[in-house]
């Protein structure tokens, strides 16, 4: 099983890189290179701050969002670790941001997602831990950006999800999921 988990980890990493590799492809050539997936759909959620966040905070921004949890025990760290390294290549860029949605909003509140990005050493303000009303959180993952999230009792963890994040251009277009 824990092959299992370093593999996942290893693709994982392999594929933010990818994403990255894509993102600065996109600035180079401006965004010719990359397909339009679609709309990313709109939201209003909570972050860790106890602030409403909706997708007008990403206007005229690329960003990169991912579905996870805190309490996640297999590919959720792994993630957060990758999102932190691409949080730390753009930190500080105003035209850059990221967002991390938790598909366990019973448990991450306002106050969890902070302390979780504490321990991460979160400092950016471009980077929202957000948090909301389960349906509507299962219905922006599944629905909006296509990337299963659900709940699962026999799961680790009790829930599952893709581990795919979205890349989203500064037009609020999807143009990568992987």
């Amino acid at each position: 099983m824990e092959k299992k988990y370093t593999y996942i980890g290893i693709s994982f990493i392999v594929l933010i890189f990818g994403i990255w590799t894509v993102y600065e492809l996109n600035n180079r050539f401006g965004g010719k290179k990359l397909e339009t997936i679609g709309k990313a759909p709109q939201f209003e959620l909570t972050n860790q701050f106890n602030k409403k966040i909706d997708n007008t905070v990403y206007k005229d921004k690329v960003y990169v969002l991912e579905f996870f949890f805190t309490t996640c025990p297999t590919i959720c760290p792994r993630m957060n670790q990758s999102m932190k390294k691409i949080e730390q290549k753009f930190y500080g860029n105003p035209n850059f941001g990221l967002a991390s949605i938790t598909i366990n909003p019973e448990h991450d509140t306002p106050q969890i997602l902070l302390e979780h990005s504490q321990q991460l050493g979160i400092t950016s303000k471009n980077w929202h831990f957000l948090t909301g009303e389960k349906a509507y959180v299962y219905n922006l993952a599944n629905k909006g950006f296509n990337l299963y999230a659900g709940e699962n009792k026999a799961a680790s963890g009790g829930f599952e999800h893709s581990g795919l994040i979205a890349l989203i251009d500064k037009n609020g277009n999807i143009r990568c999921r992987k």
